[in-house]
């Protein structure tokens, strides 16, 4: 009941000020993961009195869900086939390629780890979070395929990353048992990833069509159309899991069928993405502060964070500078491609995965990395994406009405 008061007494002070600092480079997220470190376990302890990191990771997991569900569900696929070349590139080449580089910084840094587990770290740390960078996705003064570019990265990158996630834990988790165990892990993530696509095409395409045809014979009321797309998202996950299947790649592949068949219905998507999604988030983000993150600070050490610092700063900004290559944007744009993108839910959630699910020996120091990286990006991303946003916009005003960043493109809802 404290952690209930303590959630709700924080949510109701932010709202009575979150006009006066929108716009500002003091953030919601940066609010809230400060609440949670000052008020969690490594504070006053006023947080996470009777919760644990199990409960945090069915907050995460709920949050997920819909996140990936309504971040599924914006994404136009013929548009970006189409227009989005920058964003392909980001996907196609930087993921790739800063797992690659990121698997590099932690075999040589961290000693006990092995190369598989060294891979899993970087493919925890590959998805961005669009909510920390708001500022700039959503700021309609910058070129519309600038800010696109990462409205849509961010939307795809997370359910890319999963199942490339789930595979390294059975890589990882292989190696620390006995090599025969290898086929049963190989079946395992197979299994996990087919049934998570079968279910999320089936439940998608159906409840799509389905609350479209019932939607135009006027049987559904507005409250019960947004809560029939949540339940579809919800059903959609559970079922996969029922099945052995993944559910998170379900809720993904669920969402970009639902968007395909039923485009009427995405408003109602986004909506409700903007409030519930919004409380769930914060939510999230304090109780990982609270009982993951802040009971953890002691354990950090220089390894730690210069992984850390690597990964948001070099891996990146590597990654999306070969991703860009070829692409005639000017440098600042590939730096500011490079810099935005912050790590959030997708890492706090696969980082637990690899904890409770994996048996992987590192998991626990994957987990202290995964956290200490989406705190610093918190912060870091929070103070620096409204100032250089504005500097940005106006320095692409003075570029020619043919040059790269300006070429048109279709807009996507901003999450």
């Amino acid at each position: 009941m404290t952690d209930l008061l303590v959630l709700a007494a924080l949510l109701l002070g932010y709202g009575l000020v979150s006009g006066r600092l929108h716009g500002t480079a003091i953030t919601a997220p940066m609010v809230f993961v400060t609440a949670g470190l000052v008020l969690g376990q490594g504070g006053l302890g006023w947080l996470s009195g009777t919760a644990g990191e199990g409960a945090v990771r069915v907050l995460a997991e709920a949050t997920l869900v819909l996140v990936l569900f309504t971040d599924a569900v914006r994404i136009d696929l013929p548009t970006l086939r189409r227009e989005y070349h920058f964003p392909l590139r980001l996907l196609a080449i930087g993921m790739p390629v800063g797992i690659l580089l990121g698997t590099v910084a932690a075999w040589l840094i961290f000693e006990d780890f092995g190369m598989w587990e060294a891979c899993l770290l970087a493919a925890v740390l590959a998805p961005t979070d669009a909510a920390l960078g708001a500022a700039v996705v959503a700021d309609r003064r910058l070129p519309v395929r600038v800010r696109q570019s990462l409205n849509v990265e961010s939307g795809l990158n997370d359910g890319i990353a999963l199942p490339v996630v789930l595979l390294l834990v059975a890589l990882a988790a292989t190696g620390q048992g006995d090599a025969g165990s290898a086929a049963e892990w190989a079946w395992f993530a197979v299994r996990q990833i087919g049934l998570g696509v079968t279910v999320g095409v089936a439940g998608g395409t159906v409840g799509g069509w389905l609350l479209n045809r019932l939607d135009s014979a006027g049987w559904l009321t507005p409250t019960y159309r947004r809560l029939a797309v949540l339940a579809l998202a919800a059903l959609v996950y559970a079922g996969a899991e029922l099945a052995t299947g993944n559910g998170f790649i379900a809720a993904f592949v669920a969402g970009l069928c639902f968007g395909s068949v039923a485009r009427e219905q995405c408003q109602q998507v986004h909506e409700f993405a903007e409030r519930e999604g919004e409380l769930l988030g914060m939510a999230t983000f304090t109780m990982f502060a609270a009982v993951i993150a802040g009971s953890r600070l002691t354990d950090i050490d220089w390894p730690v964070v210069a992984y850390a610092v690597l990964s948001l700063v070099v891996v990146r900004m590597l990654a999306v500078a070969i991703a860009m290559l070829g692409s005639r944007v000017r440098f600042e744009t590939t730096l500011f491609f490079g810099w935005f993108g912050p790590r959030g839910l997708a890492s706090i959630l696969f980082a637990l995965l690899v904890v409770e699910q994996s048996g992987v020996a590192s998991g626990e120091r994957t987990m202290l990395v995964a956290s200490v990286t989406v705190v610093l990006s918190v912060y870091a991303h929070g103070l620096t994406a409204a100032g250089w946003a504005r500097g940005f916009a106006r320095r692409a005003r003075t570029l020619a009405p043919e040059a790269p960043e300006h070429l048109r493109v279709t807009e996507h809802h901003v999450r």
